[in-house]
């Protein structure tokens, strides 16, 4: 079975035969990978009203059992303070989460869901699971834990650890 990835290696291999292409092949996957998933995930929260960034916020909050600083917030979602205060206020303004001065110390903020943000998650996270489930069932369960274990091991070489 080829994919397009195939194609595109077989045009550098004709052009470059100098060169080793295996990592570009990997990497080429995971971008078109990436890319894919990222358009079913999109397609399934805006059924439900909600952008996929809305959704990782809200669902961090969650599945973290309470209030959340702005930073462990911002870290978990692996984007910068800006954007995470442009996307609090934005969440803020819909109603579905709160941001409050931590007592005793007044600079810094917890980040905390309101009761229309936890049913909102709770409405969409089955689904959610369900949606990911249906991406990877192309995949047999071996092959499912064999591809988590990769990507885990890649993850942790690049530094994406706790």
């Amino acid at each position: 079975m080829r994919d397009a990835v195939d194609d595109f290696l077989d045009q550098w291999a004709a052009q470059r035969t100098d060169l080793d292409l295996d990592a570009m092949g990997s990497v080429g996957r995971i971008m078109r990978l990436s890319r894919l998933v990222n358009a079913r995930l999109k397609d399934y929260f805006a059924q439900h009203g909600m952008e996929t960034w809305e959704f990782d916020v809200l669902a961090t909050l969650r599945r973290g059992g309470g209030p959340l600083t702005a930073k462990a917030l911002a870290a978990s979602v692996m984007i910068g303070s800006a954007a995470l205060t442009n996307r609090v206020d934005r969440l803020v303004a819909r109603g579905l989460v709160t941001r409050e001065s931590a007592p005793g110390d007044r600079r810094s903020l917890h980040i905390a869901l309101t009761d229309a943000g936890r049913d909102l998650v709770d409405a969409t996270v089955e689904g959610h699971v369900q949606n990911q489930r249906k991406i990877l069932s192309g995949l047999d369960d071996a092959d499912r834990e064999e591809l988590g274990r990769m990507l885990r091991t890649l993850l942790v070489s690049l530094g994406d650890t706790r």
